[in-house]
């Protein structure tokens, strides 16, 4: 099953708790600090690679958790660091996040994005020796990792896309120009999802794609053909291929004008993309004059070609790559780019409830001891929040002496005097 667009949830690890310990010496009642630091939690990355073709997997199984740190122990032992979760990914993969935000577009084989972050390990009581607090009590916890849900869709990587109505024999020339096996049969709408197939040509080769089949409409969502558009996108040539056959319906010189109408409505740069024509199964055309007059009169070259006897074949792979190569230079750029996405950080004040919320990583870290109830554990967390601004801002926003303070699920009572 080709599968080119699923929703993801991904969860990086938590970092591990630092923890409090001493080495207890004579002459020395509160002992030497030796409590190890947590390990960070590990990330969740996506990597592109050639050897994953669609995104199937992901489809079936849209829930992806990093492993967690290990929390630090006595004698200065630090936790693990737990192992990033390297996500596979097909060539050509856009991953957006919920507001629509492209974070990466991944196009180079081990192409890398980091999606969540892993928390970040607890201090030990070791490091949180200072001038201060000679003998710390006390230790952090561990953060928890990144949690977010994103949607990858795939475009396709392809030198050319095969552009036609339903049954116009895209898929039998790809099967015929390259080693790709696509599913063909005598009946329309028989490809339901995008084939790719290396075409080579003397010296030369390029990637040839089956774009399935559009139809008038289909860049507003009519048929299957708009769940395939976005994968013309990245093409640098395109081959339209009209079917003579249903000439009733609607005649070849209809067909141009449709499919580049749909291409044209879904994105306008592919109007002026670099194309060639070619009317494919003249084998069952009597007169194929009449053709070559119309597309003379359009001022286009048309290729006469039977992709079931292979007539005209080898002059229109020709003609692709050759336009592929000219196409080149001015193609749409495959060089995939990710987001730079800084770490997260102050902090912002808000009302909800008749209670004052800190929201942010600056104040989360700032309280992130295992035991405020130790006094010194307490006046450290004071000291933290009164450097990075936090009495402040609560002041500034209307704050007074004994209002309600929340910093993630730790409540307080809001006393600026005992803060500084």
């Amino acid at each position: 099953m080709f599968v080119d667009r699923v929703r993801i949830h991904v969860r990086a690890g938590s970092g591990g708790a630092g923890v409090a310990s001493f080495l207890r010496r004579r002459g020395r009642p509160r002992g030497k600090p030796t409590g190890g630091s947590g390990g960070a939690g590990g990330a969740v990355v996506l990597e592109a690679s050639s050897a994953v073709p669609t995104l199937l997997r992901y489809a079936n199984h849209p829930h992806w958790v990093a492993s967690d740190g290990t929390h630090g122990e006595g004698d200065l032992k630090h936790g693990k660091v737990g192992d990033d979760l390297v996500l596979p990914v097909p060539l050509g993969t856009l991953v957006r996040a919920e507001d629509g935000t492209v974070l990466a577009d991944l196009v180079e084989p081990g192409q890398r994005v980091v999606l969540a972050r892993g928390g970040r390990g607890g201090r030990g009581n070791t490091a949180l020796v200072s001038r201060r607090h000679r003998v710390p009590t006390f230790a952090e916890q561990g953060e928890f990792g990144e949690d977010l849900w994103v949607t990858l869709e795939l475009k396709l990587m392809a030198d050319a896309a095969l552009i036609g109505y339903p049954n116009a024999g895209k898929s039998t020339l790809v099967s015929r120009v390259s080693s790709a096996k696509p599913k063909i049969a005598d009946y329309p709408f028989t490809t339901l999802s995008p084939n790719l197939g290396v075409v080579g040509i003397d010296d030369r080769e390029f990637v040839l794609a089956d774009i399935p089949g559009l139809i008038e409409g289909a860049s507003e969502g009519r048929g299957l053909g708009h769940e395939f558009l976005r994968h013309v996108e990245r093409a640098r040539a395109l081959v339209v291929l009209l079917d003579p056959t249903v000439l009733q319906e609607d005649p070849p010189d209809r067909q141009l004008d449709v499919l580049l109408g749909e291409l044209e409505g879904h994105l306008a740069e592919l109007a002026t993309r670099p194309r060639l024509v070619a009317l494919n199964k003249v084998d069952t055309v009597v007169d194929p004059s009449e053709y070559l007059s119309w597309a003379a009169e359009r001022g286009i070259e048309l290729h006469l070609v039977s992709a079931v006897t292979g007539e005209g074949i080898e002059s229109l792979m020709h003609a692709v790559v050759d336009l592929v190569e000219r196409a080149h230079p001015e193609g749409p750029g495959r060089e995939g780019f990710v987001l730079h996405r800084p770490l997260p950080g102050g902090f912002s004040v808000s009302r909800e409830g008749g209670v004052w919320v800190v929201s942010g990583v600056a104040a989360e870290r700032a309280v992130n001891l295992d035991d405020l109830t130790v006094p010194e554990a307490a006046d450290l967390a004071a000291a933290r929040l009164t450097k990075i601004g936090v009495d402040e801002a609560l002041r500034a926003a209307g704050a007074e002496p004994g209002d309600d303070v929340q910093i993630g699920d730790l409540v307080f009572t809001f006393d600026p005097d005992e803060s500084s």
